[in-house]
């Protein structure tokens, strides 16, 4: 059974800082990429950030050089640096994860993984 598990939302003010975790817990997988996103209310959910088993990152226009997405891969954890945060950044954040879980002796299956989100409020 894999679990994602996300940590590290709030309040902050306008302009502030913000670092969001998500760890994959449980056995027979491996990562393929991992990323966050977010929804606001009475809007889609977005993407903000994706990042690679490699390393390799993309970022939301609107987060660009204000977010920065990292990886332990020993750990399984997903990171999301916030900083000069807005109040249009407002919204429920959710872990995603494109794991290969093992499914039957050696044969493995995609899947995808969604954490239960966290609540991140910018509001002076």
């Amino acid at each position: 059974q894999v679990q994602l598990v996300e940590s590290g939302g709030g309040l902050v003010q306008p302009g502030g800082s913000l670092r969001l975790s998500c760890a994959a817990s449980g056995s027979g997988f491996s990562v393929n990429a991992m990323g966050w996103y977010r929804q606001a209310p009475g809007k889609q959910r977005e993407v903000v950030a994706t990042i690679t088993n490699g390393g390799s990152t993309t970022y939301a226009n609107a987060v660009k050089g204000r977010f920065t997405i990292s990886r332990d891969n020993a750990q399984n954890t997903v990171y999301l640096q916030m900083n000069s945060l807005k109040p249009e950044d407002t919204a429920v954040y959710y872990c995603n994860a494109d794991l290969s879980v093992l499914v039957f002796m050696k044969l493995t299956a995609r899947k995808e993984f969604w954490g239960q989100g966290t609540q991140v409020t910018v509001s002076s």
